[in-house]
């Protein structure tokens, strides 16, 4: 029996090779722009098909990179020279409402979960978009529309289940391995196979005050200036992600407004909505919108909105900055590089942090810094069939460049091919602890493929 034989018998699922006529399919991620040749993906059923997956590559040395919803920029999930541990077929989600808790496979997305813990009239922090997976959001930090009022998705992450480097699956929290869990809460995929999350859950909607305000760009640095001011004393209850880009061709907006320059303010009010539609007149009542789509919805509706603006299939790059104040530097800044976008798909989301994600000490996770008023997310995005991918590039490194001078640390999910030295700086003082924690998980890093904390990094820098 060959090698590749030894693991399909010894799994539920699919081992999937380049023979397979499925394989190019099986392959494909969110972004076209990885383009990468597994030589083995082991599709698993389950838990014990990861263990099974894991020992194999362990036993030869093999590499191993994780795909869980295969949402990754970077392109995380897949490798070239090793063995692909494929969750996309562990899905399941369960809620236990008592307890407030929900259970969520490591394959799951979030357009699995937001349903089922919406009809408990509960959710935790999730992402932007309903088909972004929730292991990568979880492991390297979550942000999203709840983040202020309930803190990141990591900061609720209570429990996981993980296969580590030596197959074995191990059940962690705070009373079974307070250090381990420290370390997923951020440190990405580095320590092993989270096969299930057991995250906290917080009463919110099901219905919330939300949608979207847009105005010319022309108007940005005013509108800017004015939401600037308003967020000074924003409840924790209210979330706000502004957009820079071409007006998307998405079914909240008319057509007519499709392709224009725009600054858009998304909001997420999940408190009292008489409240929340008298905090936010100042921001409505300002200038001059073309668009005003604030109205109470069901928060899953929300969820699932800007699906559209970023689908599967086409190209994909990025770079982030996180800031504090949105100064009139900063804005110039941010306007100057968001009129040159060169893209309709691409955009420059600013994300409001503080609240519940500032209130938690710097040392109960791996996230950092929480210290940050913004982050700046510079997302280049074209057609697959293009032919100047450098041109798109070239405005994401542009953009990120003229904000250097106004960062105060870096989101590790959002990082790309940046390289060691800025994964490094992303995590500050947590790197050494990091370190320490994956020598004793993964001591000959077997899950590399990810913002990858070398076992063999010393203070000199040799591996």
């Amino acid at each position: 029996m060959g090698e590749t034989e030894k693991l399909a018998d010894a799994l539920r699922g699919d081992l999937i090779t380049p023979a397979d006529p499925h394989y190019d399919q099986v392959r494909a991620v969110w972004n076209a722009d990885i383009d990468r040749r597994p030589p083995m993906i082991a599709r698993c059923a389950d838990a014990a098909d990861v263990s099974a997956a894991v020992t194999f590559a362990a036993d030869r040395g093999l590499p191993i990179a994780v795909r869980g919803g295969g949402h990754s920029v970077a392109g995380k999930g897949l490798c070239d020279d090793g063995l692909v541990v494929d969750l996309s077929r562990m899905r399941a989600v369960t809620v236990d409402p008592e307890r407030r808790m929900v259970h969520v496979q490591g394959g799951a997305l979030w357009q699995d979960v937001d349903p089922v813990t919406q009809a408990h009239g509960l959710a935790t922090t999730g992402g932007i978009h309903s088909e972004t997976g929730v292991g990568g959001l979880t492991l390297g930090g979550g942000i999203g529309h709840l983040m202020r009022r309930c803190g990141l998705t990591v900061d609720n992450l209570v429990e996981a289940e993980l296969v580590t480097a030596d197959g074995r699956l191990v059940t962690v929290n705070a009373s079974t391995d307070p250090e381990l869990l420290w370390g997923l809460r951020g440190g990405g995929g580095n320590f092993g196979a989270v096969v299930r999350f057991g995250l906290r859950l917080h009463e919110v909607g099901p219905t919330v005050l939300a949608g979207m305000l847009a105005y010319p760009l022309d108007d940005a640095p005013s509108v800017l200036a004015n939401y600037r001011d308003l967020i000074v004393d924003a409840p924790d209850v209210l979330g706000t992600i502004v957009n820079l880009r071409l007006c998307p061709p998405i079914a909240a907006v008319s057509a007519h407004l499709h392709g224009l320059p725009i600054v858009a303010v998304v909001v997420c009010w999940s408190g009292g909505i008489a409240q929340g539609q008298s905090f936010l007149r100042p921001l409505r009542e300002f200038g001059r919108p073309v668009l005003d789509t604030v109205a109470p919805m069901p928060y899953v509706d929300l969820q699932r909105m800007f699906d559209a603006t970023s689908p599967p299939g086409k190209r994909y790059y990025w770079r982030s900055v996180d800031t504090g104040p949105l100064t009139d530097e900063v804005i110039a800044t941010v306007v100057t590089h968001a009129s040159r976008i060169t893209s309709p798909l691409s955009s420059s989301p600013i994300y409001h942090m503080g609240g519940a994600v500032g209130r938690v000490p710097a040392e109960d996770a791996a996230f950092g810094p929480r210290g940050a008023g913004h982050d700046i997310n510079i997302f280049g995005a074209w057609e697959p069939d293009r032919t100047d991918r450098d041109r798109h590039i070239g405005w994401v490194r542009d953009f990120s460049e003229a904000m250097a001078p106004y960062g105060v640390g870096q989101y590790v999910n959002f990082l790309n091919d940046e390289g060691a030295d800025d994964v490094r700086a992303a995590y500050g003082w947590r790197w050494r602890r990091l370190v320490a924690l994956k020598r004793r998980v993964d001591p000959h890093n077997l899950f590399r493929y990810n913002f990858n904390i070398d076992p063999g990094w010393t203070d000199e820098g040799d591996t």
